[in-house]
């Protein structure tokens, strides 16, 4: 296998890393029941997704 011939420095490595960061989650409010809630993915509160039921939800008598 091959091997470096010199240490990569810690500067040019650091310098490749820059692109490397969090990134905060998009949220956007249901339209059903205005919960916050992750993109593309179903309400967890009132169960829809784009308007329609996508999984049913116990009510808490």
């Amino acid at each position: 296998m091959a091997h470096p011939k010199r240490k990569t420095s810690k500067q040019r490595r650091d310098k490749r890393r820059t692109h490397y960061k969090a990134v905060a989650a998009a949220f956007m409010d249901c339209p059903n029941c205005g919960a916050p809630v992750l993109r593309h993915r179903v309400c967890a509160e009132c169960g829809y997704y784009k308007g329609k039921p996508a999984i049913e939800k116990e009510v808490a008598v």
